[in-house]
């Protein structure tokens, strides 16, 4: 964790699961292609739940 904050480096974390699999990336990829794709598909759908929740909420002429 960057800034001190979040899951210590006991426990998996998505982020460390990528770190820690980039020496295997070229004879073992999946090894970081699963929890890259997991991280993608969470940010993204986090992104357009919150554009939906802004379209709801927010004013029409206000984008």
């Amino acid at each position: 964790s960057f800034l001190g904050l979040g899951v210590q480096p006991p426990l998996p974390s998505w982020g460390l699961m990528i770190a820690e699999g980039k020496q295997y990336m070229f004879f073992q990829p999946w090894i970081i292609t699963i929890p890259g794709v997991a991280l993608v598909v969470l940010v993204l759908g986090i992104n357009l739940l919150g554009d939906g929740v802004r379209d709801i909420t927010a004013p029409e002429g206000r984008h």
